[in-house]
């Protein structure tokens, strides 16, 4: 059975890859995403998604734990009037987004990373009796974006959601499958890009590691 790591620590994630039939195990990793993003210098939303998934699944890969698994990083980035915005942590800065937000739209980004830690034809020395190895060494990323347009929401409606905890630690200050969905008239692109893991985008890049997601399904689960 080949093992896919889950590089982050998000319930979401792993919720959608559960109800998705992907068997998978989580390892966080302990990116610092500012000093990421201070060493290259990256503003642009869509790179800085994609720079921040690698580095997730990049330090997860390097653990001994993640010896011949599959690692998928992911990160999530929103994109509103040409800002990037990251988790708001405060009430105070999820408010003010939120007000600004109402009755507009954004683009939330989400870059995917996998990396094959698996052993290669390279790793096997030579007249080592081992089994033919499967690795491919791929690693590889894309991003999956998507229009997310919102509601009109009043003061009452936004101080009611932050004060739930809901939003403060998610991507642009909003989830569109908890209680912020109420506030989401539509998307335009992958929803699952919005909960933080495109499916489909990672189906495309597990080919790059001769992996069809049908072996990952847990054939078990009802």
């Amino acid at each position: 059975m080949t093992r896919l790591i889950l590089a982050s620590q998000s319930p979401a994630r792993t919720k959608l890859l559960t109800e998705a039939g992907i068997q998978h195990e989580v390892l966080v990793s302990d990116v610092d995403e500012d000093a990421v993003q201070a060493k290259y210098g990256v503003t642009d939303p869509h790179d800085t998604a994609l720079l921040l998934a690698r580095a997730k699944a990049e330090a997860v890969a390097a653990l001994p734990e993640s010896e011949g698994a599959l690692v998928i990083g992911c990160d999530s980035v929103f994109e509103f009037d040409g800002e990037s915005h990251g988790k708001p942590y405060t009430a105070e800065v999820a408010r003010e987004r939120m007000l600004r937000m109402s009755g507009s739209q954004g683009v939330l980004h989400t870059g995917h990373w996998l990396v094959d830690c698996r052993d290669t034809a390279a790793d096997v020395e030579d007249g080592e009796d081992a089994d033919t190895p499967e690795g491919t060494g791929a690693t590889v990323g894309a991003v999956s974006s998507a229009e997310v347009h919102f509601a009109d929401m009043t003061s009452s409606d936004i101080d009611a959601y932050i004060a739930t905890g809901e939003p403060l630690h998610c991507a642009g200050s909003f989830t569109i499958d908890g209680l912020g969905g109420a506030f989401i008239r539509k998307v335009d692109g992958d929803p699952h890009a919005v909960v933080g893991l495109s499916i489909s985008t990672l189906r495309d890049l597990l080919v790059h590691a001769n992996v069809g997601i049908t072996e990952l399904w847990d054939t078990d689960v009802q």
